[in-house]
Formats: structure tokens, sequence, C-alpha cells
């Protein structure tokens, strides 16, 4: 049987698919009850969705997750925006003895010694602010597009999540990359100058790179694991907390997988101090 946050989702969909984007933030804000908040990533999509969340001077919030390990010119878009529209974004950042530990027993890098350490840096830099984030919300609008990746090929205008308890509205799920690309210049949106250098996806600083030519958009992100591994965990219906013996980086590890060949491991940090 379908729950009632899946009525209003379907509902939802329908109602936005076939409007424009001021169109459909308008009709978010008139048809959601409670607390609305719009995490931006700073990236294209979400410029574009900035642009039309900030014009429409409603009540949606516009946070962002700051991991602490974004690239200058994420920071630098970030200034420019709030410059633009006369706004604040408001940053989640991780907790500082999570981090702290983290770095102690893996290293600044040691994201890259596994998918499970990768996702358990990923866990304490944005899974757990974004729970903040969205703690009371009733929608949570994001940049999402159905043509990012395969991984996000379904992607809806509005879902449900049953574990978060609200609706996720997804304004952009439809449009291609020419579609935003074209908002962005017909509105003069600011965005960030990594995507003129091939960048079209743009995460933390160490874990995303220029795509190469016949490459989808997010290839860039994690580029060291397998493709079917490319998620941080923001976009998975109820986040389950790993077990203890899961959330070692020396698990998990298959090829493809491996700690990148320029990057040091514990275990080569641990015969230099023995030396």
């Amino acid at each position: 049987m379908s729950s009632q946050l899946e009525h209003a989702a379907r509902d939802l969909a329908s109602a936005m698919a076939g409007r424009d984007l001021k169109a459909r933030i308008a009709l978010i804000e008139a048809t959601v009850p409670g607390r609305l908040v719009f995490t931006t990533s700073l990236g294209i999509e979400d410029q574009a969705l900035t642009h039309a969340v900030a014009m429409h001077k409603g009540r949606t919030e516009i946070v962002t997750l700051d991991t602490g390990r974004l690239y200058p010119e994420t920071y630098d878009t970030w200034t420019e925006t709030e410059s633009a529209y006369g706004i604040r974004i408001r940053a989640y950042a991780p907790e500082r003895e999570a981090e702290e530990r983290f770095v102690a027993e893996s290293g600044i890098n040691g994201f890259r010694h596994s998918v499970a350490a990768r996702q358990a840096c990923c866990g304490f830099r944005k899974v757990e602010p974004l729970g903040r984030a969205l703690a009371g919300a009733a929608g949570w609008l994001t940049g999402l597009r159905a043509g990012q990746s395969a991984n996000r090929a379904d992607t809806p205008l509005a879902e449900a999540d049953e574990g978060r308890g609200l609706l996720k509205i997804n304004p952009l799920a439809d449009w291609s990359r020419a579609d935003v690309e074209r908002f962005v210049a017909d509105n003069y949106v600011p965005y960030n100058v990594l995507h003129d250098r091939g960048f079209p996806s743009i995460g933390c600083a160490p874990c995303t790179r220029a795509i190469r030519v016949g490459e989808d958009e997010r290839a860039g992100r994690w580029w060291w694991e397998q493709a079917s591994k490319k998620e941080c965990g923001l976009h998975v219906h109820a986040p389950e907390e790993q077990p203890p013996e899961e959330r070692s980086p020396e698990r998990n590890v298959a090829p493809g997988q491996e700690a990148a060949a320029f990057e040091t491991t514990r275990t080569s940090n641990a015969l230099e101090m023995a030396r």
C-alpha cells in the first residue's frame, strides 16, 4: 500500500511536469507545508536552482555542506553567489571529533584506501551534516538530473524519502545539461569556473578530476573506483549506520578500487617511520 508521502510525491511530480523552473518553485512553496531546504553543492545545476529560489524570495532555505576539502574556486563561487543575490548560504560542517579521528587513523587522504574508507569520509563530511541540515524539514530540494549518470537515470521530479520522512524534490530532473547551461547563460547566473575546465561535476578537490571525452558527467568523481560505487550516500534513502567491522579502510577493496598508485598507504607510512 502506498504511503501518504508517496501519494504526495506523485501528485507534486505530476503538477510540476510541463512547468518552467520559476513556476515549479512557486508550486513547491505553495503546496508543500513545513520547512523547505535546498542543499546546494554550488555546481552549475544548483546555481540555476539557487537563482530560481533566490529570485522567488520565498521561504526555501539555501544551505550547503562545507566538507573542508572543497576547491578554492568553489568557495569563490559561494562568495560571488551571496553577493549577486544578497543572501547568505548557511554552511553545515563536519563534526570536529569525527574528522580528527578519521585523519589520525587513516591519513589525510585515507579515503583512497578502499570504498569503505571513502564512504566513511563522505559519511562524516557530508551525510551526517546533511542529517542536521534536514532535521525537521518537510521538503528537500536538490539539483539532481536524470542525465547526470546511469545511477541517476530514474530521478523523478519528486519522490518520497521515507527514511527521512520528507518529500525529496528534484526540480531539474528532466532537464538536460544543455538546458542548464542555457538557463545559466540567459540569466547571468554566476557559476564555478572549473566547469569551463572540463569539470561537469565538482565535489571535494581530492576526489574530483576533469572528465575525458566520452565519459559521463560524473566520471570524474571518485575516479579510482568502479562506476557502480560512485555515490556518497547523500542520495540514498534511509542511510544506514555501517557496522563497526565495515568501517575499516582496509575492507571491501575490489579490482579498480585499490589505493591509487600515487597514494601512500598506511602500511608504507608505517614502514617509513620504522626505518
